[in-house]
């Protein structure tokens, strides 16, 4: 007897499959077949869903995009944490380098990809600086911050650490690396306005990276 599921229950069962099977055997080498197959459907019935094997992985990215705002905005709500780590811990949320999640990154950083990378960019962005533009308004009422611009600052710091910090806009050496961490930290108390040597626990967003690289 033939089973009939929701569309969205259907779609999200092949986002499953595609997300375990990119993680086994990577994007390119994961065919269409494969996904068919881990699924049990028609060709027909995949299509319906999604035009073609990218347009998974795009649907693929938003869904990690959604996920890792979706955490990182309950980490900011936490009122229990200060107002500092409450920052550097979101951003930490957002952490991406483990199992699928880097599949997705190695695929968007591709030449072929720079749509997709892109979008994922564009969707941190947009998400997060909201989500730390509250924390530091949160900072200004209590005295901690002393910024008159808290959304502009925020979105000019998320947008150099995708661009810097992005693993292939700029070729970093280690010893850039590590300079550009420490300028990093020491704009990002001026510009927020907070007590310098504050933040130095921002260091942590760039050990989990290059622990999760090694």
């Amino acid at each position: 007897m033939k089973i009939i599921k929701n569309p969205e229950e259907r779609k999200n069962e092949i986002l499953d499959a595609a997300d375990k099977l990119f993680t086994q055997k990577g994007f390119d080498g994961t065919s269409t077949n494969d996904i068919l197959e881990a699924v049990g459907i028609a060709r027909g019935t995949l299509y319906y869903h999604f035009k073609s094997k990218e347009d998974i992985m795009d649907s693929l990215i938003d869904r990690y995009s959604t996920s890792i705002l979706t955490r990182a905005k309950e980490v900011a709500e936490n009122k229990s944490i200060p107002v500092y780590e409450r920052i550097v811990q979101t951003v930490m949320a957002l952490n991406m380098n483990h199992d699928s999640g880097k599949e997705i990154i190695e695929h968007i950083h591709k030449p072929q990809n720079a749509l997709m990378h892109f979008k994922a960019q564009k969707a941190i962005l947009n998400g997060l600086t909201p989500i730390l533009t509250e924390i530091v308004e949160e900072g200004i009422e209590q005295g901690l911050c002393t910024t008159p611009y808290p959304y502009e600052a925020i979105e000019m710091l998320v947008v150099y650490t995708n661009t810097v910090f992005d693993g292939n806009m700029i070729d970093l050496t280690d010893e850039d690396r590590i300079l550009r961490v420490k300028a990093f930290v020491f704009h990002t108390e001026r510009l927020l306005g907070v007590e310098i040597g504050t933040l130095s626990l921002a260091h942590q967003i760039f050990e989990r990276d290059d622990t999760n690289e090694s």
